[in-house]
């Protein structure tokens, strides 16, 4: 049964995300579902009319987004995946114009899967490296140096 959770989770970066198959949304997140972690506010979306404008956004400003899975358990119904996205900054839907800085971002997310779709959802993702890399803040100074 656990397995069956995973797969779930690991489809939503594969065809919602890599194949941009955005009527996956429906398929794998259930309507009711409350996701967390999406922007810099504490908001919680409601399923896949809630995700979407978070994933246009996203995708506005990186189109060439593609996530890779480096890890996932489950427990349960509740799934922890570790993942890796490369993205070339091309769009200015982040607020911030297009740099075209090719960008690396890490970052988990657990999920709660109820009857074959995701229910909620808790995403940390790296923020600040994101913001860094899009010129948004400065990069570290090293003291000394």
């Amino acid at each position: 049964m656990a397995e069956r959770e995973v797969m779930l989770v690991r489809r939503w970066f594969e065809e919602v995300w890599n194949q941009r198959r955005v009527e996956a949304m429906d398929e794998l997140l259930a309507a009711d579902a409350r996701v967390y972690g999406l922007g810099a506010g504490n908001d919680v979306v409601i399923g896949p009319a809630g995700f979407r404008p978070a994933y246009e956004q996203l995708l506005g400003a990186f189109p060439d987004i593609h996530f890779t899975v480096e890890d996932a358990i489950s427990v349960g119904d509740l799934v922890a995946l570790r993942w890796t996205a490369r993205a070339t900054h091309t769009g200015d839907h982040l607020g911030v114009p297009a740099t075209g800085e090719t960008v690396t971002i890490t970052g988990m997310v657990f999920a709660r899967a109820q009857d074959g779709k995701m229910v909620e959802g808790w995403n940390n993702w790296d923020m600040l490296g994101l913001m860094h890399a899009t010129g948004q803040v400065p990069g570290p100074k090293i003291v000394g140096q």
